[in-house]
């Protein structure tokens, strides 16, 4: 099957929630937070595409480098001078793993950018670890908290 990350598009997002929702059960996030992302930071939305459909998307923005966004919450703004490229999630269906998509997906988001913050959740740290981010100081425990026990913001 051939998959291929392309820039994520309106007419995506009914897909992209029903991945999240079948993907992150337990961090449910709002449609209408999938669509400001979109608005905010087109360059920063990335579907996996096949001919089947979407098998996985991808999310990030400018952020503070401070700590992560709470999660399920509007963000209203960007900051004009982010202090880093937040990633905010890339989620694939088991059927798309194994073959280097998300660390491709990694690689066009963060392609330039001095500093890459992202939240793991537990399950996630090795991953994340062996992609080079490492625990980073986080200045808002309690949006960090949002994403459940055992999460650790991280940076490369």
């Amino acid at each position: 099957m051939a998959l291929s990350w392309r820039p994520m598009r309106e007419a995506d997002l009914p897909a992209v929630c029903a991945l999240a929702e079948a993907l992150h059960p337990e961090h449910p996030e709002p449609p209408d937070i999938f669509a400001e992302r979109l608005a905010l930071a087109p360059g920063g939305c990335l579907v996996l595409a096949g001919e089947g459909g979407l098998l996985g998307y991808a999310i990030g923005h400018g952020w503070s480098g401070l700590a992560p966004p709470a999660l399920g919450v509007r963000l209203g703004t960007l900051p004009e001078r982010p202090g880093a490229f937040h990633v905010h999630d890339v989620a694939l269906l088991p059927a798309a793993r194994g073959a280097g998509h998300a660390a491709a997906a990694l690689a066009a988001l963060a392609a330039g950018r001095p500093l890459v913050t992202l939240v793991a959740v537990a399950e996630a740290v090795p991953y994340w670890q062996r992609q080079g981010f490492h625990d980073h100081p986080c200045a808002d425990p309690a949006a960090l908290a949002s994403y459940g026990a055992g999460a650790r913001f991280m940076a490369r």
